[in-house]
């Protein structure tokens, strides 16, 4: 089963739990708002996406951030403590397969027909 992070009111989440409803790829959620994230799970991300990839800098949160915080995002352990602190800036969704390994971030359709079908 896979595992798909995020937050249920992002748009992008929305279509890639839609899609893969709609093609019946049984995944369980995980809900940052509720659940949180671990830094030890944001690190084993770095396995397969930098930290650059996985911190939202065209996201609302990341610019609404002041210059000053953001200037302090420069490095994995930074990243980990902005990510911690507010997960909406961390790039969604991040689908994981049952190993936990990261296999998707952000949602495409055609790299998610790739990836399931």
């Amino acid at each position: 089963m896979f595992t798909v992070y995020g937050i249920p009111n992002c748009n992008t989440v929305k279509k890639a739990r839609t899609w893969l409803d709609t093609h019946q790829i049984a995944y369980a959620f995980h809900d940052y708002k509720k659940k949180g994230i671990t830094p030890e799970k944001l690190k084993s991300w770095f396995d397969s996406y930098s930290w650059e990839k996985l911190v939202n800098k065209s996201g609302t949160t990341w610019k609404a951030l002041p210059d000053e915080e953001k200037s302090l995002v420069k490095d994995e352990d930074s990243a980990v403590q902005l990510m911690i602190s507010k997960t909406s800036v961390i790039k969604r969704p991040l689908v994981e397969d049952a190993s936990g390994k990261p296999v998707a971030l952000g949602f495409s359709e055609k790299e998610f027909e790739e990836l399931f079908l």
